[in-house]
């Protein structure tokens, strides 16, 4: 071994012992590792910052954004709205809510497609009865496995990609994956549908801080478009589009058949009493609509109809979407609102924000126009106006902002743009008419100009603290390659397997890189692994390739911990699992993955060279 090999080595170890001490972010121990080791002359000076400008951190991020964009849109909730009442039983509940999300994860990044689907998880829960803990974990796994089927579905595989481009000098395509990912997802999914028995029963999800500052119902004011879905329906068709979540407390007249009056120009003539199940909605009607925000925003998406507010005032135009901010907060008793109407303070024009909805303690509802209703002390308000302004308009306005939530209402709407824009960009890239990261990144840049999202949204849809121990470790990773220690290891691999058979060492492979993963995170584990399962593969007289595709289906299957995985890590709060649940369902489930995955892999990738 050479001082540059040791010295390489050092670095490694030193970076996998602070990863497996969790003292300190992942990031941040990649960030020192780079600088280390060009302090230390393994990593070259021109070469520290190559890892920023590689394309497996832009597919990464961009798969992100787009993963966001798509659960944003609504699409998928919309594809599964029908199927939903049909689910009233675990048994039926895990393996569909399983394959969904598998599916799902083959055409987006797994992580974002568990995301989508893990609010239809939760809604089921609550409403047929079944524990989330039954649902959740067997759609993490799924999401992984669905992953490994096409290249952007999962990071090891984009990385791997890149590995074998170093190597060979032609990288992994988009479909290069799927017959052994397909072959894997049944096997996985049949599982599933049987192995969630194995997980322990009575696991309840943690509160969240969300939960803690749950107000209560919101009554929001929207009105029913002259072109519009839901002209002609009734008032039960309209709430079961929410599934019972939203109720219509009144209706206000169509617009131009009372006084208009104030900011809004929102007539005050007499409101319809409590609406009859049967009362049909006609075109311009007022409806004053109380539930949750996240509801309240699903139906106002799903039947089409028109925020009040955004009709009458249009957006300031020299300000866009992502100016836009929409706080929470309390009128307290010294705040002007006190006593008066948003019409009679002109609230918009005067303070800058506009009121999106109120929430009332009490038994009395709200059955009055939003613009005329007299707010009082301790009414919880949505209010909309400019980021920037906002701290300012609050405490003009004396409302105590609620710890910050995400709330949907007010900001956006949803579409199949995100999934027709995906789609595009899978295309480009099965056709080859464009590199992987070339196209992921023009989807990004299509949906911002398409202002599906705001690009403070993108931002915060991705994951920064990955991308940079992405970019990071890949130098670092590197300088075990170009010191020769991939070699050196390999050939301790060799003396190992040698003489077993290929289908063996093929075998040995993959486990080495699930028995890894959970440990060191699946992208570094490929970082580490790839050229040395490569240089193994040569020195046995083997193809490279299947060894690749084993350290690459490895380290997208890991099961054994909540840790090692976002997939993993998204569930284990909502689900209430503990760290030893998962080796539950997740150990037997790595045996099958290993004895399907291999023959598999040796069956589409033979290990003969070609």
């Amino acid at each position: 071994m050479t001082l540059d090999q040791g010295l390489a080595f050092g670095l490694m170890g030193v970076t996998i012992g602070l990863f497996l001490w969790g003292r300190f972010a992942y990031d941040a121990v990649a960030l020192g590792a780079l600088l280390a080791g060009v302090l230390i002359g393994v990593v070259p000076a021109d070469k520290v910052f190559e890892g920023f400008a590689d394309d497996v951190v832009v597919i990464v991020a961009a798969a992100l954004v787009i993963s966001h964009a798509v659960a944003k849109s609504g699409a998928v909730e919309t594809i599964m709205r029908p199927l939903v009442p049909h689910l009233q039983g675990a048994a039926l509940q895990v393996p569909v809510l399983a394959g969904c999300t598998m599916l799902l994860a083959m055409v987006t990044k797994n992580v974002g497609a568990l995301a989508i689907m893990m609010p239809v998880a939760l809604q089921l829960a609550r409403r047929t009865g079944t524990p989330a803990a039954a649902m959740l974990m067997p759609m993490s796994f799924a999401a992984m496995v669905g992953g490994v089927v096409t290249l952007v579905g999962t990071a090891p595989n984009i990385i791997m990609a890149r590995v074998r481009g170093e190597l060979t000098g032609e990288p992994f395509r988009m479909f290069d994956y799927t017959p052994v990912g397909l072959g894997v997802c049944v096997v996985t999914l049949a599982f599933l549908a049987i192995g969630w028995r194995l997980l322990p029963g009575g696991r309840k999800g943690a509160a969240s801080m969300e939960a803690a500052f749950q107000i209560g119902e919101y009554t929001i004011e929207a009105r029913v478009p002259r072109e519009g879905e839901a002209v002609g329906m009734t008032v039960a068709e309209l709430e079961g589009l929410a599934e019972g979540d939203v109720k219509v407390s009144a209706i206000l007249p169509a617009e131009g058949t009372g006084p208009a009056t104030g900011e809004l120009g929102s007539g005050v003539a007499p409101i319809t009493a409590m609406p009859t199940a049967e009362r049909r909605l006609e075109a311009g009607e007022g409806l004053l609509l109380r539930g949750e925000p996240e509801e309240l925003e699903r139906l106002v998406a799903r039947a089409g109809l028109e925020l009040d507010e955004d009709r009458a005032v249009p957006d300031d135009p020299e300000s866009d979407a992502d100016d836009q901010k929409v706080v929470e907060g309390v009128v307290t008793g010294e705040s002007p609102l006190v006593g008066r109407t948003p019409a009679a303070l002109t609230l918009r024009s005067r303070h800058g924000v506009s009121l999106l909805a109120v929430s009332r303690r009490g038994r009395q509802q709200i059955r009055e126009s939003l613009s005329q209703l007299r707010l009082r002390t301790g009414d919880v308000v949505l209010l909309r106006g400019l980021a920037a302004t906002m701290p300012d308009n609050l405490g003009e306005l004396r409302v105590l902002p609620l710890a910050e939530r995400g709330m949907a209402l007010g900001r956006g709407r949803r579409s199949w743009i995100p999934l027709g824009v995906l789609a595009g960009a899978m295309l480009l890239v099965a056709f080859g008419l464009l590199p992987v990261g070339v196209a992921f990144f023009g989807a990004v840049v299509a949906l911002l100009a398409l202002r599906v999202m705001t690009t403070r949204e993108a931002y915060e849809a991705v994951d920064w603290p990955v991308v940079v121990l992405l970019a990071a470790l890949i130098p670092v990773s590197g300088a075990i390659q170009h010191t020769g220690g991939t070699d050196l290891l390999a050939g301790w691999l060799t003396t190992v397997v040698q003489g077993l058979p290929g289908m063996v060492a093929l075998g040995v492979t993959m486990v080495l890189a699930m028995a890894v993963t959970p440990f060191l995170n699946n992208a570094a584990t490929v970082l580490v692994m790839g050229p040395i399962a490569a240089t193994l593969a040569k020195q046995l007289g083997l193809s490279p390739d299947p060894f690749l595709m084993a350290v690459a289906l490895g380290a997208a299957s890991d099961f054994l911990t909540p840790i090692g995985h976002q997939c993993n890590t998204l569930v284990m709060g909502p689900g209430g699992y503990r760290f030893g649940d998962y080796a539950r369902l997740g150990l037997p489930l790595s045996v099958l993955v290993v004895l399907a995955g291999v023959p598999l892999i040796a069956f589409f990738w033979p290990l003969a060279p070609g």
